[in-house]
């Protein structure tokens, strides 16, 4: 069996702490918008604790650089992870430190063999409702003629965004509040399409699986079907003809009766 690689055992050791640390973002993220009156204190420690967990990314994706077998494959592969790591450091706002970590927490989430597809769509349905929820409500929430005050309302916004449906009675207003709903728009589009397209994969899966067995059966059948023709005629051999030509088979392997014929006088 083939040893893994040392930048496989790195990723596979540091994937429960990683995504530790993106909950502390998350919640460091949260506080000083769900709680914009808090002590000074408390909004600069949660800037720290955002800081450090980019900071955390950032590291993990040196150390696999160091470790790739082929660095210039490992950048050309993992462009994105790299997008993500520099983006802050070009502009430090805290709408890109929190895209940068999503962007990274969801490269690790696929890399994980253990995290099943139907988990790793939950996890991203709703780390996006909550983040773009955050957001918007961050953007939007001063603004002069926005409708977006409260948790409830980017709650609220962010349902109808994602699915779609855009009811109309939130709506950003501001251009950095309308690139957000762009982005859950498009996310909640490819989310779906990622599900339909498993869900059809499921039973495209399935329909092979009843036809290969049933190719089995018929192959086993045929089989089964030879080896009785085959049999009666060693009997029929052996017998000097006494048994009679071989009649049909039917398709269980089970000789058809023949006619029987009255004795001669």
């Amino acid at each position: 069996m083939k040893e893994p690689s040392r930048q496989a055992r790195w990723e596979r050791r540091t994937q429960a702490p990683l995504l530790v640390l993106a909950a502390a973002f998350a919640v460091a993220y949260a506080v000083p918008i769900v709680a914009p009156d808090a002590d000074p204190a408390v909004h600069r420690a949660c800037t720290h604790a955002e800081w450090a967990v980019w900071a955390a990314f950032a590291v993990d994706y040196l150390v696999r650089l160091v470790l790739a077998a082929d660095r210039k494959v490992f950048v050309r592969t993992h462009w994105l992870d790299l997008a993500a790591v520099v983006l802050p450091l070009v502009q430090p706002l805290r709408l890109l430190r929190l895209v940068a970590t999503l962007m990274l927490v969801g490269r690790r989430a696929r890399m994980a063999p253990q995290i099943r597809l139907t988990t790793y769509v939950a996890g991203a349905v709703v780390g996006l409702l909550m983040f773009g929820s955050l957001a918007v409500l961050s953007v939007e929430r001063d603004a002069p003629d926005g409708n977006i005050k409260n948790l409830g309302d980017a709650v609220w916004w962010s349902f109808t965004t994602m699915t779609t449906v855009g009811y109309g009675d939130h709506s950003p207003t501001t251009g950095l509040g309308r690139v957000l709903a762009v982005g859950l728009m498009l996310s909640g589009i490819a989310l779906l399409g990622v599900v339909t397209a498993n869900i059809a994969a499921w039973f495209i899966a399935r329909f092979e699986r009843d036809d290969q067995v049933e190719r089995l059966h018929l192959a086993a059948l045929r089989e089964l079907h030879a080896e009785v023709r085959e049999l009666r005629a060693e009997v029929a051999a052996l017998g000097g003809g006494a048994a009679g030509p071989v009649g049909p088979v039917d398709p269980a392997g089970a000789p058809a009766p023949r006619e029987a014929t009255s004795p001669t006088p």
